[in-house]
């Protein structure tokens, strides 16, 4: 199978590598022959009430250009992996079914490698536990917990770096949960094809890192401490829930708690260059992305021509 058998065309990068207006470039390009409707992948702009730190698009942009899972739950709410597997692929046969060009777009590498690769049937978050194990954080430390990991699933242990707290406690949540190693639930996958993907990565990271200083600074500006207060007000979240430890978010949150601010464009500016990373290691995973830099003069000239050469190519409807 190659990928004219692919019926949506995907759009992913770094956080601010300007993903919001190369789609929105695309859309425009196509809009005489086709229309373009947007899936947003991104496990933050699910969030109703929570704008300015996850840079949602604005309702003018959204305007121009059918956008979806966007503003769809709640931040006392989860959102997982499966569910946005569910979802997008409802969406990419409702879209098809219109005769319009479904592009996914968005930095949720976990979200884009569940839909090509499909996922293993993980025991669900559990939050009694998860607060046992926060707890057992706070009085033993990482260490202590990492230790564990490693008597009862060594497998898990050894591909996961000792620092990498979110990942250790939901690695013994799913053991205490099913009495099973985590690493017992992941099977091997035969090779399955995978749609076309335009990656968005800077050939200078330091132009990426101005870029996301200036746009945490931004935020700031445009009151995502206000925005934070706002939802700590409701009285329903807590700092453990995936909506609040979205990047900005957790920093913001914790500078509210210590009562300090003065570290926190420096701390929510490292921590989303940090997110950064790991996105541009997520993408360099995947074979199939067909890399424009996003930092070139003409990068939304070059995404918009790979993306009309693309969609020429799919069978799409």
């Amino acid at each position: 199978m190659t990928a004219t058998a692919f019926n949506y065309l995907c759009l992913a990068g770094p956080t601010a590598s300007g993903k919001t207006a190369a789609a929105l470039a695309i859309a425009e390009a196509l809009a005489a022959t086709r229309t373009v409707e947007i899936i947003s992948v991104d496990s933050a702009l699910v969030y109703r009430g929570m704008d300015i730190g996850t840079a949602k698009p604005s309702a003018e942009e959204r305007a121009k250009v059918p956008h979806h899972l966007i503003d769809i739950i709640e931040p006392s709410e989860a959102y997982s992996a499966a569910r946005f597997v569910t979802d997008a692929t409802a969406l990419i046969g409702e879209i098809n079914a219109r005769d319009h060009v479904p592009l996914l777009v968005g930095g949720t590498m976990l979200y884009f490698k569940a839909l090509f690769e499909g996922l293993d049937a993980m025991p669900a978050a559990d939050r009694a536990v998860r607060a046992a194990l926060s707890t057992q954080l706070e009085r033993e430390g990482l260490p202590a917990l990492y230790r564990e990991l490693k008597r009862v699933d060594p497998i898990t242990a050894a591909r996961l770096k000792p620092a990498d707290h979110q990942r250790i406690q939901r690695a013994l949540e799913v053991y205490r949960v099913s009495g099973q190693p985590m690493s017992s639930f992941h099977s091997e996958k035969p090779q399955q094809p995978t749609p076309p993907l335009i990656s968005l990565e800077p050939s200078d990271r330091a132009w990426l890192h101005q870029r996301i200083e200036k746009r945490f600074h931004q935020m700031l500006e445009q009151g995502l401490v206000e925005e934070v207060v706002k939802l700590e007000a409701r009285g329903d979240l807590d700092a453990d829930m995936p909506s609040m430890r979205c990047v900005g978010y957790r920093q913001t949150w914790e500078a509210l708690v210590t009562g300090d601010q003065s570290e926190l464009p420096e701390r929510g500016v490292a921590a989303t260059r940090q997110l950064a990373k790991r996105q541009i290691t997520w993408l360099r995973s995947m074979p199939q992305r067909q890399v424009v830099a996003c930092d070139a003069p003409d990068a939304l000239q070059q995404a918009t021509a790979l993306a009309l050469k693309l969609v020429s190519e799919l069978k799409l409807g």
